[in-house]
């Protein structure tokens, strides 16, 4: 085991609660005099509300109100925070297109909430709303890019004239150009990233109390940060910022999702304040699906520049990115973001991205898994393979000739980033080696004999890690010999209570069973910037060893005072304080008991030896790894069977092998996902969501997964103490390219060379058969 624990494959202590039954998520929450919040949601798509008549439902048995947004309007309840463009966007308004909690005059999307129902049962709440009454005067609904901005299509915000927010951008135009002029070979490429549902298992929800006595509020809500939650609800309403806490209790999958406020809590916490009991609100899964704030969907259009042999010169790109009817807190600045790794792994000298944010009458779209970064990882890796079949230079060469070297970091790409280190050709040859890359004409020749085509693909992916904000940690011995770490960061099924407790228990050598981990409460955590972007360990991490460094510090005065030396002659070693050079000691938890003693312990030292440090990354960090992938197409059904699947990553050091696995696979089985089925489809004539249950929104299978061999080679990040880059989100970002690359290869004997995701067997069978 290395220092501060890592590389120990120790088991999720937190996952024997969960596979018991005796997890305590948002839903399980039941308080005195419990209410339930229903929301009568708009089945339009976009028009003038011409009608909203709400009397029978409030005369309706057991309902305590109903809410419409002029109770809002008259409380001086703001609408929900959004990201507005960032300052160097061109054109747009320069604030954000903000949602309103319930629906002013206008409806934007299906799913949008009109009225909210509170009743004392669940079910009288749901027939109150059956009686409301809503009609509109419809308009066109827009709900892909390229529709909303067709000429003449309907203005969705007057703030947004043809529905285009705006348009951020990346790199030297003039430049770029003047290298495409002279190019010997140009390669285009049209792909479309196809938009997700996030679907955890956990839908959304929250319960919302309210003390009498202290006139507090408190939420309980499963999130990916307490105190983001509880920031955003403050921006909606005036409450003293010491009168609302938030608590996440067990989160069931966040995926990005859950990391935003949107409309139904701020309506459970305005009606929680209004009628003094508490509110509770459960999402059922239609809901989800019309609610949720959705991801990817993207329309792009990229070209590559290349030489006479083979290197990449310059890419341009542009992305017409859908950020749906509203801005939500990042909608606006994912497509962005992402698009600074239009370059990938590859050394190319110049480069032109413009992303259209672009309004439709769809849900918003905000960060789900990956973030932007599987949407550039895509493009870019599509766009390669298309060069090296252009160009009849093998794929594997042809990215061999361009990786950037390891003696080249840290490396400027043309977007701006300073990737931080990386060996890609080396991972690229460890999984190509362990894929048998080179034995593979054999086994396509064997399926060609049993009529089936074989294909196989690589993508390699580098992503942006850990580049949000500082977290603090905070770290204690009670009276009883326990010791509390505390991290405003926020696992939805990553282990911190794990991984957190063995990096402490690591460092101060003590017993990890002797530690507990708590998160997720804006009352006993002090400050928090939850868990997004594969954030948690990188920085959340960091500060908890420069705590741990802290409390040793902290330790060692306090054996200098018990053993009567100078701190300075004090050594730190399995858990004990020594004397140098002699056998007298102290043990750390001796010297944590000593310290509630006010006459003995030192000046500086706190009782328990209580000690907070903060980190916060002046970059972020590159996490990259190489995806291959073998697949099987049966051209009489067009269905896809994964074969194999060999994954190389490097993650920096990691700290605990067992779940970095497993982080990865269920990455992959989410990359596999979009690649292979899921989409959120609208229907283009009425703005209807039409895959807006589990029998038509397709969610990977068991028997679509294959056994993933996975490896990793520790290639240390110089950004942070502990050397790590992030892995939350490194399998979905490699695994549509490599899949789709694999099967484009299988059907390349057909003649067809492009297909948009989702590869549904329909889709296959179809292009095999126009």
């Amino acid at each position: 085991m290395g220092k501060f624990g890592t590389g120990q494959a120790i088991r999720r202590r937190e996952d024997q609660r969960f596979i018991t039954g005796i997890g305590c998520y948002t839903g399980d929450l039941h308080f005195a005099r419990q209410s339930y919040l229903y929301f009568f949601r708009s089945p339009y798509a976009h028009g003038k509300v011409s009608r909203l008549d709400i009397s029978a439902a409030r005369a309706a048995p057991g309902v305590i109100a109903v809410y419409t947004a002029s109770d809002f309007t008259a409380a001086g309840v703001r609408d929900v925070p959004g990201a507005a463009l960032l300052p160097f966007a061109v054109g747009g308004p320069k604030d954000a297109l903000q949602q309103p909690p319930l629906v002013r005059d206008r409806v934007r999307y299906v799913g949008e909430p009109v009225a909210a129902v509170l009743a004392e049962t669940l079910a009288q709440a749901k027939d109150a709303a059956e009686l409301i009454e809503f009609d509109v005067d419809e308009l066109e609904a827009v709900v892909t890019p390229v529709d909303a901005l067709r000429k003449g299509a309907a203005t969705i915000h007057e703030r947004a004239p043809g529905n285009l927010y705006g348009t951020l951008t990346y790199g030297n135009r003039d430049a770029t150009d003047g290298i495409f002029a002279k190019a010997a070979h140009v390669v285009t490429i049209d792909v479309l990233n196809n938009r997700l549902a996030p679907t955890a298992m956990e839908p959304r929800g929250c319960n919302v109390d309210y003390d009498a006595s202290s006139g507090r509020i408190t939420v309980h809500q499963g999130c990916q940060g307490a105190h983001s939650l509880r920031a955003r609800i403050l921006e909606t309403m005036d409450i003293a910022p010491d009168k609302l806490r938030v608590i996440a209790p067990d989160v069931g999958g966040g995926f990005g999702l859950k990391f935003f406020l949107q409309c139904e809590t701020v309506v459970a916490v305005f009606a929680c304040r209004a009628n003094g009991r508490p509110v509770k609100w459960i999402a059922d899964r239609s809901e989800s699906f019309l609610s949720d704030l959705h991801g990817r969907d993207h329309a792009s259009h990229a070209e590559l520049a290349i030489d006479n042999n083979g290197r990449f010169l310059a890419v341009m790109a542009t992305i017409n990115a859908n950020i749906g009817a509203y801005c939500s807190q990042a909608g606006s600045v994912i497509p962005w973001f992402g698009a600074c790794m239009t370059t990938g792994v590859y050394a190319i000298p110049a480069v032109w991205v413009d992303v259209n944010m672009i309004v439709t009458n769809t849900v918003p779209i905000d960060a789900y898994r990956g973030a932007g970064r599987p949407e550039a990882a895509y493009l870019i890796e599509r766009l390669v393979d298309k060069a090296a079949r252009q160009l009849g230079i093998d794929r594997v060469e042809l990215r061999r000739r361009n990786f950037i070297r390891p003696e080249q970091f840290p490396y400027k790409t043309p977007t701006g980033r300073s990737y931080d280190s990386g060996q890609y050709e080396r991972l690229m040859d460890g999984a190509l080696s362990r894929a048998d890359w080179k034995g593979f004409e054999q086994r396509r020749k064997t399926s060609d004999e049993s009529g089936k085509l074989r294909g196989i693909g690589l993508a390699y992916y580098v992503e942006i890690c850990s580049a949000m904000g500082d977290e603090h940690a905070y770290i204690g011995f009670g009276k009883d010999g326990r010791l509390l770490v505390r991290s405003g960061t926020q696992s939805t099924g990553q282990g911190h209570e794990t991984s957190y407790a063995q990096m402490v228990a690591g460092g101060l050598g003590i017993d990890i069973d002797r530690i507990d981990v708590i998160e997720g409460d804006t009352d006993r955590v002090p400050t928090g910037n939850g868990t997004v972007g594969s954030r948690s360990m990188v920085i959340g991490g960091s500060a908890i060893y420069r705590t741990v460094e802290s409390l040793i510090e902290a330790g060692r005065s306090m054996a200098g005072e018990m053993l009567e030396v100078a701190a300075s002659d004090i050594e730190f070693e399995g858990g004990d304080f020594r004397v140098a050079g002699t056998d007298r000691k102290v043990s750390l938890l001796d010297a944590a008991q000593a310290s509630f003693d006010d006459v003995t312990r030192p000046d500086g030292v706190e009782p328990g030896l209580a000690s907070s440090k903060a980190f916060a990354p002046e970059e972020g960090t590159f996490p990259n790894g190489c995806h291959v992938c073998e697949v099987e197409v049966d051209p009489e059904t067009g269905v896809i069977g994964i074969l194999r699947y060999t994954i190389e990553d490097d993650v920096g050091t990691v700290i605990n092998p067992l779940i970095l696995e497993g982080q990865i696979v269920g990455g992959v089985a989410q990359g596999l996902g979009q690649a292979l089925g899921e989409h959120a489809l609208y229907d283009p004539d009425g703005g209807q969501l039409v895959t807006a249950s589990f029998t038509d929104y397709a969610m990977p299978r068991a028997d679509w997964m294959p056994d993933v061999d996975f490896r990793y080679r520790e290639v240390p990040s110089p950004r942070n103490p502990l050397g790590v880059k992030g892995a939350g989100e490194a399998g979905t970002v490699g695994a549509a390219p490599a899949l789709v690359n694999a099967v484009l290869d299988a059907l390349a004997s057909r003649g067809i060379d492009h297909l948009d995701m989702p590869l549904t067997p329909l889709k296959v069978w179809q292009s095999l058969n126009p």
